[in-house]
């Protein structure tokens, strides 16, 4: 059952104001290329069947949004399920004696903590040298004997020629592009188990711990299965499965009940999770200067000091990172270069809407900037926390922000030469409390009075 939207005067104007549509694709920063150049993922005719807005994305033909619009997908991921087409993100796999080793030298996380029957998923990164992100990604483990690497679909030539490079430092090591060979699907949110438990005939679904593996059978149709996603749902999925079957899953999945959703409600349900879009949070700061791995809260778990990873590309740097956060941390500021600022959400408390690029303030000094932001929608709860069908709209925002600023530190951000009030908080959105994320929504509209879940946790 899809999460319908109320279609008064009130809720249409709030759409209107939001602009969220514009909002992301403002936030895309694409290259121009022409239509007939860009690349189809495997679901395309299914996207174009149903009505949906394409628009252009890392070089792909994209669903931005179908005719339910973005506010219902965003709402219809958080109360029920949403399908996503993500087949447009690179997909490498990585054998061989030394695949291992190889991987602990290129990537940030510890590889050989992955286990097919434990923990089998974990999120990492392709650093530079400097401590800087080439890309951030997501590496499986479904065989004891290969890994899966999920790259950004825009950074996807370019991971491949990063690590290529790794790669000569390692012999008996295997590594291809299977991207047109594996497509890959999301299932994100609080009916998706129930949706997979019916399709499945044999295997048994991971979970329901975060980044569990397993590999189940839909009749004789192999799918490797994870419980990772780009939303913050507490109920998650990431399905991959050979190209030849891929189709016959989208329909299965969507007969059961699955909401099919386009990039646009992906970006508010990530932006609302707090989690980083690589140029954004990730990449290159407003000035063209490299943005540390460890000023992105989110990437902490992605980094590991482990003995067993000894050397690995921008180690160096990353510790030194880790040493700023601590002094962060016990005295309130850091004033030597390398972590001078740090990614924060915010909650916009004035009339208005931070987009990506605007200034922040405190007082009259500028103490950073917007990295994302947007209008984002959010269901209310009833008391005995379910979701109704009523929701209302929030701004929020993720920031790059002096390192000193703190959660009482009363904050302006700059909007079309407006300045409006904004408010540092811990996060937007809880994901501990399955099957349903709650939404954390600042108390009383003010800096330092602390979150409030919607359904009154």
């Amino acid at each position: 059952m899809f999460f319908t939207v109320d279609t008064d005067e009130k809720t249409v104007l709030a759409y209107k104001k939001s602009k969220i549509v514009e909002n992301f694709k403002v936030a895309l920063k694409t290259e121009e290329k022409t239509m007939s150049k860009l690349q189809e993922t495997v679901f395309h005719s299914k996207h174009a069947s149903l009505g949906a807005n394409l628009v252009e994305f890392g070089g792909w033909h994209m669903p931005l949004h179908y005719q339910t619009g973005i506010i219902a997908e965003h709402l219809g991921t958080r109360t029920s399920a949403g399908l996503f087409d993500v087949s447009h993100m690179g997909r490498f796999i990585v054998r061989g004696k030394n695949a291992l080793a190889f991987l602990q030298y290129a990537l940030t996380n510890d590889a050989s903590r992955l286990d097919p029957d434990k923990i089998g998923a974990q999120y990492t990164l392709l650093p530079t040298k400097t401590g800087g992100a080439v890309d951030d990604a997501f590496l499986y483990r479904f065989r004891a004997d290969e890994y899966l690497l999920v790259v950004n679909a825009s950074n996807r030539k370019k991971d491949m020629a990063n690590l290529r490079a790794a790669k000569r430092k390692f012999q008996n090591v295997e590594l291809s592009d299977q991207t047109s060979a594996i497509a890959m699907l999301a299932l994100q949110g609080p009916r998706s188990a129930g949706i997979l438990k019916r399709l499945i005939t044999r295997g048994e679904l991971p979970g329901p711990e975060r980044n569990r593996v397993s590999t189940v059978f839909m009749d004789e149709t192999e799918i490797m299965a994870a419980t990772t996603g780009y939303t913050g749902e507490p109920v998650c999925f990431e399905l991959f499965v050979p190209r030849k079957n891929a189709l016959e899953l989208w329909d299965r999945l969507i007969s059961e009940g699955a909401m099919p959703i386009g990039l646009g409600a992906r970006d508010t349900l990530r932006l609302e999770a707090g989690l980083p879009l690589y140029g954004h949070e990730l990449g290159h700061d407003a000035d063209g200067q490299e943005i540390p791995i460890l000023a992105c809260g989110a990437t902490k778990i992605a980094v590991s000091f482990s003995p067993s990873k000894n050397d690995f590309r921008g180690k160096r740097n990353l510790a030194d990172q880790a040493e700023a956060l601590k002094t962060i941390k016990e005295k309130g500021s850091f004033d030597r270069p390398g972590m001078a600022r740090l990614i924060k959400a915010l909650a916009v408390t004035g009339s208005g809407i931070a987009r990506a690029g605007f200034r922040v303030f405190k007082g009259e000094q500028c103490v950073g900037y917007v990295t994302s932001g947007s209008m984002v929608p959010y269901p209310v709860f009833t008391e005995t926390g379910e979701a109704t069908k009523e929701h209302r709209l929030r701004a929020v925002c993720l920031a790059y922000l002096d390192n000193n600023i703190g959660a009482s530190d009363p904050l302006l951000i700059e909007v079309r030469g407006k300045m409006i009030e904004a408010a540092m908080v811990p996060r937007h959105l809880r994901s501990d409390t399955p099957p349903y994320a709650q939404p954390l929504v600042l108390e009383k509209n003010k800096p330092g009075a602390g979150e409030k879940s919607s359904a009154g946790a």
